[in-house]
This record gives C-alpha cells, sequence and structure tokens, in this order.
C-alpha cells in the first residue's frame, strides 16, 4: 500500500463504501424527496427502477436502485442477433463446437493483444461452467481490445455480473450510473443489466472476466478475524451520477443474453441518469489497499484468507465463485514449506498474473496475461526448481511478490473449456506438466535399523527423531 498506480491519474469522483446505501444526484433537487415514484418527478424526468435481486429478497441481499432519466430504458426498437466471428461469449459454442470437461491441468501464454476491435468484440469465453438461462455457474473471459466501442453504442449483460480485472492499459468506463476510471491494479465490478461503454485513453488493453451468472459478489465473513483486514468496505467506490442530454442520435445497444448478442437501435443516449439512489451500482477497487493475513508462526494457512470478494451458493462457506488474490507479503513461518504446498482441491482454480512473478511458480512458463486451470481435484502445487529452492531456503523472514500481483478465480464447479480456449486460441502449454512436474524426485529414504528396531538419529530427516504425539 499504496497501490502502484503510476502516472495514470485519477479523473472521477466517487462515494467510498461496499454495499452501501449510495445516492448521487448531478443537478441539485433531481432525487424526489420521501417518495420514489411521484407523479411528476422533478424536471421532468422519468422515475425507473434497476432491480438486482427479487423485489422479496431477503433485505440483507436485495439489491434495487431508483433511476430518474430523461428517457425511460424501454424506449428502443426490437433487438436483433448481432453476428460476429471476433467475439466468443456462449458457453455451448453451438454451432461452432462444444466444451470440453478434462482432469488436466491447463497453462496458457500469454493472450495476444488485438488493435483491432474493441470492447465487446474481444470479448472470448475461455472456460465456464452451468447456463446463464438457469442463473446458474460462471464464465471466464478474456479481452484484448485497440479500438473505443463506437460513439453511439453501449453494452449490457443480462448473463450476469462482470468482475473485470484489468492486466494491461487504462479502462474509461461510462455507465448509467456515472464514470469509472479502471487503472493498472484495479478491478471492476458492472452488476447484470447495466449498460456501459469502454474507451481506452491509452491504447491497448487486455485483461481477464469472471461473468457470476447466480447471486452477486459480497466480502468474505471475517470470522475470528474480526472486523477489519482483507478488502475493507470502505475501500470499495461507487461512480457519481453524470448525465448526457441526447434525444436526436441513433444508439445501437448491444445486449448479452443467454450467451448470444443482440442489437437494437433507440433515438436517445442510454447515459441520461440524471440521479439515482440505492444499492445496485457498479464499483471498482485497488487491490493495492488489500489487508493480507498471514501465519506468523508455522505452516501455511488455506489460499482463502487471500479472498477479495466471494459469491456463495446455499452450502455455507461453498462459493460458486471466489475472487482471490496473491499480494506482496512478508514470510516469517518457521519450520515451513513456505510456497503453497501440493495439494488436489475439490474446488476449481483459474488463474492469472497481472504482473510480477508468482512466487510458487518461479520458471518463464505462467507469465503477465498468460493463465492456468487447475480443474477439480486436478493435481498441482509448486514447480520442481520452487519446491526444490524452498526445501534449502533460509527460512529468515522475506518479502515474496514483490512487485507482483496474480489472482485466482476459484470455484466448486467442474470447469469446462471452450473450443476457442483448449484449440483455436493457440496459446495451450502443451509441455506444461513436462516443465513443472515431471522432473520431480523422490528424497524417501528408508531409516537405518539398530539394535532394537529404532531408527538411529542420524537417518531422520534433518538428524532430529520423531516425537511421538
Amino acid at each position: 500500500m499504496p497501490s502502484i498506480q503510476g502516472a495514470h491519474k485519477e479523473k472521477y469522483r466517487y462515494q467510498n463504501g461496499f454495499n452501501s446505501y449510495h445516492e448521487s444526484e448531478a443537478i441539485e433537487g433531481a432525487l424526489p424527496i420521501g417518495a420514489n415514484s411521484p407523479q411528476k418527478p422533478p424536471y421532468g424526468l422519468y422515475a425507473e427502477k434497476l432491480s438486482g435481486t427479487a423485489f422479496t429478497a431477503p433485505r440483507h441481499e436485495n439489491q434495487q436502485t431508483w433511476l430518474y432519466r430523461i428517457l425511460p430504458s424501454s424506449a428502443h426498437s426490437a433487438f436483433e442477433p448481432r453476428e460476429s466471428s471476433t467475439y466468443n461469449i456462449n458457453l455451448e459454442s453451438k454451432p461452432h463446437g462444444k466444451i470440453h470437461h478434462i482432469p488436466n491441468q491447463l497453462r496458457w501464454d500469454p493472450f495476444d493483444l488485438d488493435e483491432t476491435v474493441d470492447w465487446v468484440d474481444s470479448l472470448h469465453l475461455v472456460a465456464g461452467a452451468g447456463d446463464p438461462t438457469m442463473k446458474a455457474g460462471i464464465g471466464i473471459f478474456i479481452f484484448a481490445a485497440g479500438k473505443d466501442m463506437d460513439p453511439h453504442e453501449a453494452f449490457y449483460s443480462a448473463d450476469g455480473d462482470f468482475l473485470i480485472v484489468l492486466q494491461h492499459g487504462l479502462l474509461d468506463i461510462q455507465t448509467e450510473l456515472g464514470r469509472i476510471l479502471v487503472r493498472p491494479n484495479e478491478i471492476c465490478v458492472i452488476p447484470r443489466g447495466i449498460k456501459y461503454r469502454v474507451t481506452l485513453p491509452k491504447g491497448p488493453v487486455r485483461g481477464y472476466i469472471l461473468e457470476l451468472y447466480q447471486g452477486h459478489f459480497q466480502l468474505p465473513e471475517l470470522g475470528p478475524i474480526g472486523s477489519n483486514c482483507l478488502a475493507n468496505a470502505r475501500d470499495f467506490q461507487a461512480p457519481t451520477a453524470d448525465f448526457d442530454e441526447d434525444t436526436s442520435t441513433t444508439w445501437h445497444i448491444l445486449s448479452k443474453f443467454a450467451g448470444c448478442l443482440f442489437s437494437a437501435k433507440q433515438s436517445h443516449t442510454p447515459f441520461d441518469v440524471v440521479a439515482w439512489h440505492g444499492l445496485y451500482y457498479p464499483y471498482k477497487y485497488d487491490l493495492g489497499r488489500f489487508n493480507t493475513i498471514g501465519s506468523i508462526s508455522f505452516d501455511h494457512p488455506d489460499p482463502s484468507i487471500f479472498t477479495v470478494l466471494t459469491a456463495q451458493s446455499d452450502r455455507p462457506g461453498t462459493a460458486i465463485a471466489d475472487f482471490v488474490i496473491f499480494p506482496p507479503r512478508w514470510l516469517v513461518a518457521e519450520d515451513t514449506f513456505r510456497p503453497p504446498w501440493y495439494h488436489r482441491n475439490t474446488m476449481s482454480e483459474f488463474m492469472g498474473l497481472i504482473h510480477g512473478q508468482y512466487d510458487a511458480k518461479t520458471g518463464s512458463g505462467f507469465q503477465p496475461a498468460g493463465a492456468s486451470l487447475h480443474n477439480v481435484m486436478s493435481a498441482h502445487g509448486p514447480d520442481a526448481k520452487t519446491h526444490e529452492k524452498a526445501s534449502i531456503a533460509e527460512l529468515s523472514p522475506h518479502k515474496v511478490g514483490e512487485s507482483s500481483m496474480a489472482f485466482m478465480f476459484e470455484s466448486c464447479l467442474m470447469v469446462g473449456v471452450t473450443e476457442w480456449g483448449l484449440k483455436k486460441c493457440k496459446k495451450v502449454q502443451e509441455d506444461y506438466n513436462a516443465e513443472s512436474w515431471e522432473p520431480l524426485k523422490p528424497h524417501f529414504k528408508r531409516p537405518d535399523k539398530i539394535g532394537n528396531g529404532t531408527a538411529s538419529e542420524e537417518s531422520v530427516l534433518g538428524g532430529k527423531a520423531q516425537v511421538p504425539h
């Protein structure tokens, strides 16, 4: 802390707080007082309710926002399918391919920047599980764009919430509720249904998206940690009202609906919200503000201590989606193998690298803008070189991940890989296992027997006899 933002200065104002009830007006008096839908809203505006949950969802889960806009969202022509060969947003990939459910560990080389496409046409579904029509599951995307969206075009996903992890460049996002600048080491969440337009003030961009088909992201429970640490609620930033007045220009509204893209025309800007209040809005977060927790005695805690945001299933403690980061941190654990241990997990783990080098993969295979997928019960852990170094390293306090940020999309679901992700992108590393774990060597030695059948002290690892519990 603070995060590395470089020369990219903030240009917008925000409201602070996660899941806080916010209100904002670009013109004083635009918000009605004491009522949500008066007969005549201020300044001749239309009142429109945006519902992110069912009306009757429990109060602590309910997410609704009232918008006061120049024209309502319903004033558009019929949606028509919009076909393109550049994007891939359908989990079923019909009729272009199929989903591959395989137990192999997978790793991808860095995905290419593409200066020929805008935000929407750059979306490529790499993996996922579930069905957006049933509001169940997740989708994992790569984006790589080089052009601004058309000046009279806006996009929204009816399928789920977009958690955007920027790896390269700068995103200037105009949303219905205000503007957001996403800089290096920041993430942005745009909930289901909210329209936005993406421009690229510093040229090409690249990154990752976790689309959540069910529920919404929440902060994880802290349990015995207490009331603070990890991602603190005050560090999340929501936009302030900012509107355009345009009722004479043809706009195209692009909708991601059931994994397909549709387009509709309207004669007014969708960015005409003069005021709003509620709990359903886009927000961003600076990963440099994450307050990391770790062991100060021995052993390596579970990576759940690095969870920024979570979306729980109906089984407490089991997530449809977790967003986890591995920021710079001090390691001080005594008599401990400090990198992550080898493990097999009932959860699927998709990892990406924003910048730097991940401490559990010190070879050259896991690179910024690349990715890996370790599916349900697929064994993984440090590569052979990392294990060798960590096994003989001096266990003095030292900092890992300096100038680095790796992350993980974790899910209880078995994740399938799309045809694009497995074959068409041509980024899968065929030698992932051969480089990482096949070089591991056995170090097991049977203890020498002496008189009464016990092992000699010198034959026990470290020269210390084991003490029974």
